[in-house]
């Protein structure tokens, strides 16, 4: 079923469509397809929530728009959104097939669908399309045909029909459906009785929709046409006007007010009705609408229309102050000029002159489209004087008489006339291409009198001031400055060198009974004192130095302006001028031949590229709405992009967007946003400014400016608010909607990191402690074996000193031990004399043995005393050899004494011997026995001394010298070697 709601002045949009009467101001009308909503092409039906979202049941699911952003929310399984209703918790319930449930905020402020199909039992969850939902006190109801579905308290309540539902509603202001067998049910005391019986109703003839019609009745359109409900008695409805085509279908109903109705078709568009069933107007597409088939309208709480069709949606700007002016007649041709004269309202234009009888009523733009055309061709202008018409054409200079052009001269093309004096005689000057043109007033009309001296300029921007001067302008020459009087006429220009801006650009008009100059660079004002002109007083707080071209004031003393593209009114009625613009005519004026015609403060007509548009200024400036800024979506964007909030709050509100235990974390790699925002007001986008800012970024508030969205990337880690707000052109402006945020620092930011970092301080501070210290201790060391390498090289000199003293001692101890040697030898010598001399003895005493002499008188006896007693003398040289040995071998026989006592002489005579170096024969001479016995002799030494075989005796004996003489001189005698070969006995 299709449902919408209305409200509408008396007003609906162009004209009949089949002859029906209509008024002259048009409606504005956006046309939405769907590839500018992304969505499917039929809309089944519309509601706004709190904050002036609109939602609409699509083909592919939920849509919703703000104003700038479409957004689709389809269902899980995809089907066809064919309800929709907002209730009493603000949930949005949405029903399709198969599926009912509703759409709610999620915690990051994304709508997200909420079944309610898991309620019902699982013997009816199986269901056709649901066609309407109702709320009901606190419960929702969800029709489809084979069921109703109660949402009440958590729980889903089955109402199953005798045969089939055919409609759910609120009839008289009680919950009603129809079934198809028994009628209109009532639902009381939770079960469903009967309300009106089938027998009531006509054959074959269902509700589909119903609104109120007053008390206690109700006004209902069916599957036949429209039916009125009083009480229980249902009585046809008829619909009268010559545009009504029998049997046409009607697909929904909305009351506008409590006097009109809006009836939309399938095929013919919709009607505006009276209580009394009398079409008041139509639209259909050639009114501007996509198609004629309209599934559902709604009327937002600004009273714009909003329309459901078949293919895209509509808006219709039903309220606004401004309207379009064109009718067919008119062929779209380009407006110059309006002029109330007498009993009508004439308009100039590109393609002819038109009248319109003067409206009897406050809102001209409510007049009926009764348009005349008086004459085809191009007009430039009109203008009255001495209570007469006057028409500046293309073809010419003519008198618009009651439905006709009276010729006043054939001289091509006339823009414009202005009167010289006041009294019945005076002069006309008539602006056209050669220059100006005279004619004079009189009794019977004008008279022609030619031009005005030589100027040849086109004059179209003409003005007289007090003093009869006319003043020129040209856009490429300057200003003229042309003075009549004596019949003679004298022409000045100026230009920048007279005070203005440039020579260029320049229009003249006459604005408060002053002549001013609109220029490139303000408003200026002539100068009579000092001839030239000057920056204006009263304008130059207003405009500054911006271009403006165009200037009109009005009976209430405001002054309407053109800067650009753009129209606008300095409005006087505070203590303060305030400076209004109207974004909604931006681009539609006709550039270089803009036109201001104030009638009044409700009717003020603007010459268009198409037509006229038509102002009521009082209805204006009270549309100043109140104003509400929505932040609609924040994006963050990095590795990943994440849905930062989707635009609601938890509970719809738009007071507050978040608590404060709700602020969302953003990753320091996912720090670039894209924030967007909205303010519902459909009908004034144009009129709408945003400014924004990031606290924690932003140093302050962004310009005003119409974007909608704002990007911001790789913010530093911290907490950020963003503030935006709107404005319109009427200066009101809204509280700002904020919502904040937090960057989460990178891992090297946090607070963990920096502990770490302070503890890695600590340790580089202690590691460059330590290492200074050893640097120190390094440095100190360095010094030190400086110090030990100076010591040790001073003690390397003092040794290389002592080593020279040691070797000068040691070369004298060698000299002396030579010299001893050289005694030893001596005595070593005499030992061996000693041998031989024994060996004589001997021989001797063999010889005396043998010969048998007696012993003591031989001859022989006394020889060998004598050689005993050169013995003798021989033992006495070995104590004195014994003696240098010890000197020269550092004590060594006494060491041997000491150490091994069992030593007998000569074996301590033999260890000299071997300590010498002597051979085993030179021993054995010295020892008187043979080799053999020298070697006998050393192995029984070897013995005592105790010393194993692989041990060299020679060895043995120089190890303990040296040992003898390290303990007596301190290490330092530097006289013998570690060890001496021993020549008699290498092995031994």
């Amino acid at each position: 079923m299709l449902f919408c709601r209305l409200l509408l002045p008396v007003f609906l949009l162009m004209m009949y469509s089949a002859g029906a009467q209509s008024y002259i101001g048009l409606r504005q009308i956006r046309n939405f397809e769907k590839q500018d909503y992304n969505g499917g092409s039929q809309n089944w039906n519309i509601r706004q929530d709190q904050n002036g979202i609109l939602y609409f049941a699509n083909n592919e699911g939920l849509l919703t728009y703000d104003g700038i952003y479409w957004t689709l929310f389809p269902l899980p399984n995809k089907t066809i959104v064919r309800s929709l209703e907002i209730g009493p918790d603000k949930r949005l319930y949405v029903g399709g097939q198969d599926e009912i449930g509703y759409f709610a905020p999620d915690q990051s402020g994304k709508l997200s669908f909420n079944s309610l199909k898991d309620l019902i039992p699982p013997a009816d969850q199986q269901f056709a399309d649901i066609w309407d939902i109702v709320p009901s006190g606190k419960d929702i109801f969800f029709r489809s045909s084979q069921k109703i579905f109660q949402y009440s308290q958590g729980k889903m309540i089955v109402h199953r029909p005798h045969s089939t539902w055919l409609f759910l509603g609120m009839l008289n202001g009680q919950l009603v459906a129809q079934d198809e067998r028994t009628g209109v049910l009532v639902f009381r005391d939770r079960s469903w009785t009967s309300y009106i019986n089938k027998a009531s109703l006509p054959p074959n003839d269902y509700f589909r929709m119903v609104a109120s019609y007053g008390r206690d009745s109700s006004l209902a359109i069916t599957n036949n046409g429209i039916v009125l409900v009083s009480g229980q008695t249902v009585t046809p409805f008829t619909i009268s006007g010559q545009n009504v085509e029998p049997g046409i279908l009607i697909s929904s109903l909305l009351q506008v007010d409590e006097h009109h109705y809006v009836l939309g078709t399938y095929s013919k568009g919709f009607y505006l009705i009276n209580k009394a069933g009398r079409v008041v107007e139509t639209f259909t597409r050639k009114d501007g609408l996509q198609n004629s088939n309209v599934r559902s309208v709604f009327k937002d709480r600004n009273n714009n229309i909003w329309l459901g069709l078949d293919s895209g949606i509509d808006f219709i700007a039903f309220d606004n102050a401004i309207k379009h002016i064109n009718p067919s007649i008119m062929n779209g041709g380009s407006g110059y000029t309006v002029l109330a004269y007498q009993d009508a309202l004439y308009f100039a234009m590109s393609n002819g002159i038109f009248k319109l009888p003067l409206p009897a009523i406050k809102d001209f733009s409510y007049a009926p489209d009764n348009f005349q055309l008086i004459a085809e061709g191009q007009t430039w202008g009109l203008s009255v004087l001495n209570n007469m018409l006057l028409a500046g054409r293309h073809d010419g200079f003519f008198r618009v008489t009651k439905d006709s052009l009276a010729t006043v001269s054939k001289t091509t093309g006339y823009w414009t006339f202005s009167q010289v004096r006041n009294d019945p005689s005076s002069l006309v000057i008539a602006g056209n291409y050669q220059g100006l043109g005279l004619f004079a007033l009189t009794g019977n009309g004008l008279t022609e009198q030619g031009q005005v001296g030589s100027f040849s300029e086109s004059a179209r921007f003409v003005v007289i001031d007090n003093d009869n001067i006319i003043w020129v302008s040209h856009p490429y020459r300057g200003v003229y400055k042309i003075d009549i009087a004596d019949g003679a006429a004298t022409v000045r220009l100026y230009t920048n060198d007279k005070g203005l801006p440039s020579a260029l650009n320049n229009h003249v008009y006459k604005v408060r009974n002053k002549v001013l100059i609109a220029t490139e660079k303000g408003i200026y004002e002539y100068d009579k004192v000092n001839d030239r002109f000057q920056p204006s007083p009263l304008f130059r707080d207003i405009f500054a130095e911006q271009g403006v071209r165009y200037l009109k004031d009005d009976a209430l003393g405001n002054i309407w302006f053109v800067q650009e593209k753009n129209i606008g009114v300095v409005d006087f009625s505070d203590l303060k001028p305030r400076l209004i613009y109207l974004p909604e005519l931006q681009g539609k004026i006709l550039s270089g031949f803009e036109n201001v015609y104030p009638v009044d403060e409700h009717n003020i007509f603007v010459g268009g590229e198409k037509g006229f548009y038509h102002i009521n200024y009082e209805k204006y400036k009270q549309s100043n709405r109140p104003l509400n800024v929505y932040i609609r979506k924040i994006m963050s964007a990095g590795k990943e992009d994440t849905l930062l909030f989707g635009g609601y709050a938890a509970d719809f509100s738009a007071a507050v967007l978040q608590t404060s235990d709700n602020i969302p974390s953003v990753a320091y790699d996912n720090s670039s946003l894209h924030i967007e925002y909205a303010a519902p007001l459909f009908e004034q986008t144009a009129n709408l400014e945003y400014s924004y800012v990031l606290e924690g970024f932003d140093n302050g508030w962004s310009a005003w400016s119409k974007k909608t969205e704002k990007d911001y990337t790789s913010l530093p880690p911290g907490r950020y608010d963003f503030k935006v707000k709107v404005r319109n052109n009427l200066m009101g402006e809204s509280q700002p909607a904020v919502y904040s945020f937090v960057v989460v620092p990178p891992w090297y930011q946090t607070t963990s990191a920096r502990i770490l970092y302070a503890l890695m301080g600590v340790m580089l501070v202690a590691v460059l402690y330590q290492k200074h210290r050893k640097k120190l201790r390094q440095e100190r060391e360095k010094h030190i074996q400086e110090q030990k390498q100076l010591a040790y090289l001073h003690q390397l000199e003092m040794e290389k000193s002592e080593k020279e003293l040691m070797r000068l001692k040691n070369e004298k101890l060698e000299s002396e031990i030579e010299y001893k040697n050289s005694e030893l030898a001596t005595t070593a010598m005499h030992l061996v004399q000693k041998g031989e001399l024994l060996i004589k003895v001997k021989d001797e005493l063999q010889h005396i043995n043998k010969s048998g002499m007696d012993k003591s008188d031989s001859p022989e006896v006394k020889k060998l005393l004598k050689i005993l007693n050169e013995e003798e003398k021989l033992n006495e040289e070995w104590e004195q050899f014994s003696v240098h040995f010890d000197k020269v071998h550092s004590d060594l026989l006494v060491t041997l004494k000491e150490k091994y006592p069992a030593l007998r002489g000569h074996e301590l005579k033999l260890c000299a011997y071997l300590r010498m170096n002597l051979s085993s024969k030179e021993i054995a001479q010295l020892m008187s026995i043979s080799v053999r016995g020298v070697e006998i002799s050393r192995y029984r030494l070897r013995k005592k001394l105790q010393i194993p075989t692989e041990t060299n005796l020679f060895q043995f004996l120089f190890d303990l010298q040296r040992d003898n003489l390290t303990a007596s001189n301190g290490n330092h005698s530097g006289v013998l070697p570690d060890k001496m070969p021993d020549p008699l006995n290498p092995q031994a």
